[in-house]
C-alpha cells in the first residue's frame, strides 16, 4: 500500500496568494502528532478534536506573532473535561486531553453539545523584559459544530478579516489550512471570493495526503501561490526538573511533604511521561530556599 504521508509532512507552510490579495498557512504533522496520540489512547471524538487542536495551535502560530507560545485549550464538565494543545516559537508542539472514560466513547463531536459552561480559549505568552511574560488571551465562541468553524468565526469577528479554516486529523497524520483577506483592497476585485469557492473544493482527505506544493498548484493555480517561509514541527515538552521544584513549592509545606510515598516524591508529566523524584531531603531542601517564584508547568500528576 502506498503511503500517503506527504514528504513535507511535520512542517508549517506559509504562502501569499499574489493575485488574489489573500495569505495562507498550512501545517502537516506525522510523527509529532503521533507522539502526542500515543499518550492515550482516546476515543475516536477525543482523538480527532485533539489532532485538529495540535494542527490549529501549530497553524497560528504561522499567522498571529508568537515570540514565545500559542496555546488552544478547551474546558468543559460533559465527557470531555480538558483539551490542551500549545506550540512554541520554535515549532515545537505538545497536547493532552482527558475525559471520562465512561461517557466519552459515545459523545458527540459537535462542539454545541459540550454544555453551557464548556469554554475554549486561545492564548499567546510571549517573553517580556519583566518576570511575567505578556498574555493575550481570546475566547472563542462554540456556536460552531467544529473547531474549524469555531476558529473561523474567532478570527472573522476579532481580526474583522474574512477568514476560512479547514482543520482534520485521523489516528496517524493531522493537518490544518487557512486563509485570510490581506487588509485593503490587494488583490483582484474577486480575489477573496474566488479563494473561498476553491478552498470549499479541497476535501478532508486532500489536505492529509498533498504536499504544500501539489495543494497549492491544484488549488490555486490561476492565483500566482508563492511560498514565504517555512519552518520544522516537531514533539517536545516544556516540562523540567525547575518546573516541578516549582509547582511543588506552589503547593505549601505540608502537601509538599505529603507527596513523598514509600520514601520519595514522584511526579510523572502527564504530556510527555516523564519522571521527576524528589527525597525527602530534597523536598526539605527546596522549602527552605528563599520564597522566589518558578514558573510551574501547567498540568502534573
Amino acid at each position: 500500500m502506498t503511503d500517503p504521508t506527504p514528504p513535507d509532512s511535520d512542517r508549517l507552510t506559509r504562502f501569499l496568494l499574489q493575485n488574489a490579495g489573500v495569505r495562507g498557512v498550512r501545517v502537516h504533522l506525522r510523527e509529532t502528532w503521533q507522539h502526542i496520540n500515543g499518550r492515550g489512547p482516546y476515543p475516536a471524538q477525543i482523538q480527532e478534536l485533539l489532532g485538529e487542536a495540535s494542527a490549529a495551535a501549530a497553524l497560528f502560530t504561522g499567522h498571529a506573532k508568537v515570540d514565545g507560545r500559542l496555546s488552544v485549550q478547551l474546558r468543559a464538565s460533559g465527557p470531555l473535561r480538558t483539551l490542551f494543545a500549545e506550540c512554541t516559537a520554535a515549532g515545537t508542539i505538545r497536547g493532552i486531553a482527558r475525559y471520562d472514560e465512561d461517557d466519552a466513547p459515545t459523545m458527540s463531536r459537535d462542539l454545541r453539545a459540550l454544555g453551557d459552561d464548556a469554554v475554549l480559549a486561545l492564548t499567546i505568552e510571549n517573553p517580556s523584559k519583566g518576570r511575567d511574560p505578556m498574555r493575550y488571551q481570546g475566547l472563542v465562541s462554540l456556536a460552531s459544530e467544529s473547531l474549524s468553524g469555531a476558529f473561523e468565526d474567532y478570527f472573522r469577528q476579532s481580526e474583522q478579516l474574512p477568514t476560512r479554516v479547514l482543520l482534520v486529523a485521523d489516528g496517524t497524520h493531522a493537518a490544518g489550512l487557512m486563509l485570510q483577506k490581506l487588509p485593503g483592497d490587494e488583490g483582484d476585485d474577486d480575489g477573496w471570493n474566488r479563494a473561498g469557492i476553491l478552498f470549499d473544493t479541497l476535501s478532508t482527505s486532500e489536505l492529509l495526503e498533498w504536499p504544500a506544493e501539489t495543494l497549492l498548484a491544484r488549488l490555486f493555480p490561476d492565483d500566482a501561490p508563492q511560498v514565504l517561509g517555512e519552518k520544522p514541527l516537531s514533539f517536545a515538552c516544556s516540562c523540567s526538573r525547575e518546573r516541578v521544584e516549582g509547582m511543588l513549592l506552589s503547593l505549601g509545606a505540608e502537601e509538599a511533604r505529603a507527596a513523598v510515598i514509600d520514601g520519595e516524591a514522584r511526579i510523572i508529566c502527564e504530556f510527555c511521561g516523564q519522571s521527576y523524584r524528589f527525597t525527602p531531603a530534597e523536598i526539605e531542601t527546596l522549602l527552605s530556599l528563599p520564597s522566589t517564584p518558578l514558573d510551574a508547568p501547567e498540568r502534573l500528576q
